[in-house]
């Protein structure tokens, strides 16, 4: 079954969405992971989006929010590793499709779960057109998670491409999966699975 661990996916969901950073002179990544924070807060407060019958319209607005944020491409490609080659054009265009669908899905089906967890900002490097975020995630019993953000430069905005949890990354995760699927069927078969999923 395709998928990563609901707790993990869940403190994914939240690093992203509530970033906190210290005082100090932060870099232009957080920064601009800031804009998009600043943005689901208010979506999330917004009374006029937590009311019945404004499912669709908030996820709507929380999707409008986060999606440009994250490279799902460079996702994609990465967690489909050396089978990202073999495939037509068609074909990694339809995997990055269905993809982004698994992880939007999942993403926001986590974040409206948000309880006001604390999430610091702990630390940031940047060497050339890839930059690393540190966050931990400490929750109501006190206990901390150490989450990793990986973003790469696109054009002028940083976007990331993989979020390691207390060491478990993201597109490994789904590498491994996949792989596993892909050694006992085809790619078609893949996509599918995927699909199946999304649906």
């Amino acid at each position: 079954m395709i998928g990563i661990n609901t707790t993990i996916f869940g403190l994914l969901a939240l690093t992203v969405a509530l970033i906190q950073p210290r005082e100090g002179s932060a870099g232009v990544p957080t920064d601009q992971i800031r804009v998009t924070v600043d943005r689901v807060l208010t979506i999330l407060k917004d009374p006029a989006l937590n009311s019945p019958g404004t499912k669709e319209a908030r996820r709507s607005e929380l999707s409008k929010a986060i999606l440009p944020r994250f490279d799902f491409e460079e996702m994609a490609k990465r967690s489909l590793g050396a089978e990202w080659r073999r495939r037509t054009d068609a074909e990694q265009k339809e995997f990055i499709r269905l993809f982004t669908e698994l992880l939007k899905n999942s993403y926001i089906e986590s974040i409206e779960a948000y309880r006001g967890q604390r999430v610091v900002y702990r630390s940031e490097s940047q060497d050339g057109a890839y930059a690393d975020v540190g966050t931990r995630v400490i929750n109501e019993q006190g206990e901390e998670f150490s989450i990793d953000y990986r973003l790469n430069l696109d054009g002028s905005q940083w976007k990331v491409y993989d979020v390691i949890i207390e060491n478990i990354s993201i597109v490994n995760n789904y590498r491994s999966q996949f792989g596993r699927i892909l050694s006992r069927s085809s790619f078609a078969e893949l996509l599918q699975t995927i699909r199946a999923k999304v649906n």
